[in-house]
């Protein structure tokens, strides 16, 4: 593994906008994705990233996260996880489209 992996993620929602906070666990070193306010639910949803996962908002992008690592495994299923947390139940899911997808997959070096 020479360039790393990176994932991008959107949060799509047709109503109430989802927030997104990304924090370092001091202690653990993980990161950590905190989703609020997601179809309106007052539930804060907490998602642990797996070992290696750097986790960062989009900063030219609006509502975009960026997930990298050097494990394919750990990047993916990091992002899985994220989106399964927002996943709509008990919901028509063709009306209820919100929640946060993949959206690009690549390496971190990008070549020219």
């Amino acid at each position: 593994v020479t360039k790393g992996f990176k994932y991008k993620m959107r949060y799509v929602y047709a109503h109430f906008p989802i927030n997104v906070n990304v924090n370092e666990n001091s202690e653990t070193g993980l990161y950590e994705v905190e989703i609020r306010n997601f179809i309106g639910e007052k539930i804060v949803r907490k998602i642990v990233m797996q070992p290696g996962v750097e986790v960062e908002a989009s900063k030219n992008q609006k509502d975009e996260l960026q997930l990298s690592g050097n494990s394919v495994e750990n990047v993916s299923q990091s992002a899985a996880d994220i989106q399964q947390m927002c996943k709509v139940r008990n919901k028509d899911i063709r009306k209820f489209l919100d929640g946060l997808y993949v959206s690009e997959k690549g390496n971190v070096v990008e070549e020219e």
